[in-house]
């Protein structure tokens, strides 16, 4: 083994299962089972070292300026990659170059902004499940511990949550990569989750480790100051400690930027599941799973990439503390009132940068001249924000203008030292501006001027010594050196020294020659190396400043999300909502959020919607499919999401009192990785509801009980109905097909009934998309049909067979067949004596009788006697057929 090849064997070793890119002058190289890997996933060469030996090695390799391209499809292949550099400088390295693993890149450590998504966080997850009880309010309850952080912008939080939301919480942050325990068999891997998976060692989720890990990152005795104070704690803890020790792992070259962890409150933000997440189409559309058509994609309208982010976490997790919205929403209705203020700093931030992103490359090391240049652009333009916001009244806008820490020392730094246009590397060069440093400007003068030295010089020389076809000239052996053909040889001076003798001349040097020629020859060197001390000065300098740049991006990123609801309220029309801590609900001429935005400004239908223990918590919404109903209740539920987010919304007037949670079931897919079918997958998310809801939560439901047969679901429709009345009292909207269901409302006090407006003219169906009162009396599925293009002989079938069915379903005198909840007869059963229902035939005298006859010894006179007293009987009670 060579000693090449023992140094990458060490460096291997330290980076485990990460495919190691080792840096062989302008080459990365990957070896043996790496290089057949890379090789596929890449489509790289694969070639051999020792190709004529008995074992050769395999090796694949790319020049290094290709680095950013590969990584990116090894971490999108789900493969991590170390990176493996040389640390010192070949010219003056004695031996072998050192290398060090600088940083081992995984899905959620990357920092690069060409692997980023500018507008979307990158969160790297850890899980950690608590394997015993504890002792505090958790007790008995299964609790596992979540932490999640940043590293392209410092940002760290942990909680501790019960077990049965670790998909729920994850579908919130939405990381790119989750830490789990090795030997936590107990945790179920969804591999169908759109994060990758590591696992870690035992140890590195141990209480006292992370602790110890945790206090010694921030600098403190303990973690009290950060929210985290009893043994209820602990699973949180144990997660973040995961977290922290994998960033160290991986990034050798520190995180300073990690200044703090924040302890997530559950109690203070609205509470929305997984499967609400998608079915609302929150931040991910349900059908491609794409940030373009969600709620999000509508509504941002942020200048800068921390903007966007910030937006996502406020629409991902609004509040509900009412003063938090109140505060919020005073402030978008001073930036909605003033259009010039608004104007002035949507122009501003739109001049700025990501800090965030480039904070984080300073902080671990892999910054170059353009990002430092970016953060001196983005200094500049703080001044400007910081006179707007000057005097305004709302708490959040002096918050921001509190925070917009001017730093005029390093803004004149940054902007006297770097260039107009900086490279992104440092090795580059000349990026620092002429002026800035009296040394590196000499260098440069002096290797740029070297041609004209020598120019003079060799005038001056030919006019003192009388020489007339002196010439300087230059090689590698010599440097710089006189030739003086052999007839002029007797006019040589005596500083002459000669130093070759060729056939026709003699070459010669001076003192004065050869101090120049160390001067010219190391100039370029001296100023490459003048040039990265001086950066490397600037970047300390910013690095100073770490600390108060946070808070900058902090306060930057919140007045672009606040600017940016004012702005989409200033172009659609939005209005502040009056939010109450009261459980109602009452929106006038409410729209779509997204589909207010993405149609023509007055083609959106509006509609009203009111919730109160007066006018009804349960709204029963019918009428036909494609008439508007799914988007209804949708926008009831993202209408109440976006108030409490602290956004405008798209309504006339609004009364919205604060949810502390929102359920939707909407859809349905089979989850056939997990070998649920449709209803039991309905089943299982609508359980969550009634076991979850509480008396402040918003529910929405469609077509709740379609996956099974129409008698079942009806069946679980009505009684899920009658158990969120009774037990829960929740505002609900729940659209149905099933018509008998509007019946409740003539039984049940808080349920109201609404439809679909429908017009119907010439056998044709118009749908006028108003919701009105009452209850629908028809489904108009079989006219949907004719318009999807079913053929007529089936569409009239079908009207014929609806006609029986209908028939049925009710009784001699045109009563529902479905007894009122808690109804009774006196047979103690729960509907009529011998009443037939939706849900199965009834028992009936005449059935009874037949049962119990004794056909062996009947007469037939018998026989017929009994047959006429049953005719008899069907004809009192037609019901029964």
């Amino acid at each position: 083994m060579t000693p090449m090849m023992k140094q990458y064997h060490e460096a291997k070793k330290a980076c485990g299962d990460a495919l190691l890119f080792f840096r062989m002058g302008d080459f990365y190289e990957l070896f043996l089972d790496d290089a057949k890997k890379a090789a596929g996933l890449l489509g790289l060469t694969l070639t051999s070292r020792d190709k004529d030996s008995d074992n050769p090695t395999a090796m694949a390799g790319f020049p290094h300026h290709q680095l950013d391209g590969y990584l990116r499809k090894l971490i999108q292949a789900g493969y991590r990659a170390a990176v493996c550099e040389q640390v010192e400088d070949p010219k003056t390295a004695k031996g072998l170059v050192r290398r060090e693993i600088t940083r081992i890149v995984s899905a959620g450590t990357l920092t690069d902004d060409v692997m980023l998504d500018p507008r979307e966080a990158n969160y790297v997850a850890a899980v950690v499940l608590q394997h015993k009880k504890g002792a505090g309010k958790n007790a008995g309850e299964p609790m596992a511990g979540i932490a999640w952080a940043e590293l392209s912008s410092g940002r760290f939080y942990a909680g501790t949550f019960p077990q049965t939301r670790i998909d729920d919480e994850l579908a919130r942050i939405g990381p790119a990569e989750v830490l789990y325990r090795e030997d936590d068999a107990r945790f179920s891997i969804d591999t169908t989750a759109p994060w990758s998976w590591t696992s870690r060692p035992a140890w590195s989720f141990a209480e006292d480790t992370a602790r110890e890990t945790l206090c010694k990152q921030f600098a403190v005795n303990g973690l009290e100051g950060f929210g985290f104070h009893d043994e209820d704690d602990a699973p949180a803890i144990r997660a973040a400690g995961a977290v922290l020790t994998y960033l160290q792992d991986t990034q050798p070259s520190g995180l300073d930027h990690f200044r703090s962890l924040a302890a997530h409150q559950q109690s203070g933000v609205l509470q929305i599941d997984a499967s609400t997440r998608r079915s609302l189409e929150i931040t991910r559309t349900l059908r491609t799973g794409s940030r373009s058509g969600s709620l999000l994609d509508a509504i941002d309208l942020t200048c800068t990439p921390m903007g966007s982010r910030l937006l996502a976490d406020w629409i991902a997790a609004p509040s509900i503390s009412i003063h938090c919205i109140e505060s919020r929403h005073e402030s978008v209705a001073e930036l909605l009132r003033d259009h010039a203020l608004r104007t002035d700093i949507r122009n501003t931030l739109k001049q700025t940068f990501d800090i965030t992103r480039l904070l984080a490359r300073i902080a671990t090391g892999r910054t170059g001249p353009r990002d430092l240049q970016q953060v001196a652009r983005t200094l500049a333009g703080l001044p400007q924000l910081k006179a707007r916001l000057a005097d305004r009244a709302p708490e959040r806008l002096q918050f921001v203008e509190a925070h917009l820490h001017l730093c005029p020392n390093l803004r004149q730094r940054l902007e006297s030292g770097l260039a107009d246009e900086c490279p992104l590397s440092a090795s580059d060069g000349n990026f620092i501006r002429p002026g800035f440093d009296e040394e590196l400007d000499a260098l440069r003068e002096l290797a740029k001027g070297g041609k004209q030295w020598i120019a003079a010089y060799q005038q001056k020389q030919m006019d003192e010594t009388g020489i007339s076809n002196l010439k300087v000239g230059y090689n590698k052996v010599f440097g710089y050196y006189l030739e003086v053909i052999n007839s002029q040889k007797g006019k040589i001076p005596a500083d002459f020294i000669r130093k070759q003798t060729l056939k026709n001349c003699e070459r010669y040097i001076t003192p004065e020659l050869k101090e120049y020629e160390e001067k010219v020859l190391a100039a370029d060197d001296k100023a490459s190396s003048r040039e990265q001390l001086l950066f490397g000065e600037l970047r300390n300098e910013t690095h100073r400043h770490l600390s108060t740049l946070q808070e900058v991006a902090m306060a930057m990123a919140e007045l672009d999300v606040l600017t940016a609801l004012a702005e989409i309220a200033a172009q659609r029309n939005w209005i502040r909502p009056e939010m109450t801590d009261d459980s109602i609900l009452r929106i006038e001429a409410g729209r779509h959020p997204v589909l207010d935005v993405t149609l023509p400004q007055g083609e959106f239908v509006p509609n009203d919607c009111v919730h109160s223990p007066e006018s009804g918590m349960i709204l029963l919404i019918t009428g036909p499919n494609m008439a508007g109903k799914s988007t209804y209740i949708r926008q009831v539920a993202l209408i109440t999401l976006l108030a409490q987010a602290g956004s405008f919304v798209p309504a006339e007037k609004a009364t919205i009192g604060i949810a502390d949670r929102i359920f939707a079931r909407v859809g349905a897919s089979d989850e056939l990785s997990r070998g649920q079918s449709t209803f039991m997958v309905e089943m299982v998310e609508t359980a969550r509801i009634l076991n979850t809801a509480t008396p402040r939560s918003l529910v929405i439901l469609d077509e709740i009980g379609r996956g099974t047969s129409t008698y079942d679901g009806l069946s679980l429709a009505w009684a899920i109905t009658e158990h969120l009345h009774e037990q829960i009292g929740c505002r609900t909207l729940f659209a149905t097909h099933y018509h008998e269901l509007t019946q409740l409302e003539e039984s049940l006090p808080r349920v109201a009934n609404l439809n679909v407006a429908v017009k119907e003219w010439n056998d044709e169906v118009v749908f006028l998309h108003r919701i009105v009162a009452g209850g629908a009396d028809k489904s108009y599925g079989i006219h949907v049909a004719r318009l999807a293009g079913i053929p007529r002989v089936v569409n009239e079938r079908a009207k014929d067979v609806l006609a029986q069915l209908e028939a049925d379903h009710r009784d001699a005198l045109d009563r529902p067949t479905i007894p009122p909840p808690g109804g009774s007869n006196s047979n103690g059963g729960s509907g009529g004596s011998y009443q037939l229902t939706l849900f199965g035939f009834a028992d009936h005298p005449v059935l009874t009788q037949l049962q119990d006859l004794q056909l062996d010894s009947m007469t037939p006179l018998d026989a017929m006697t009994f047959l006429q007293n049953a005719k008899n009987e069907l004809k009192r009670n037609p019901a029964v057929k």
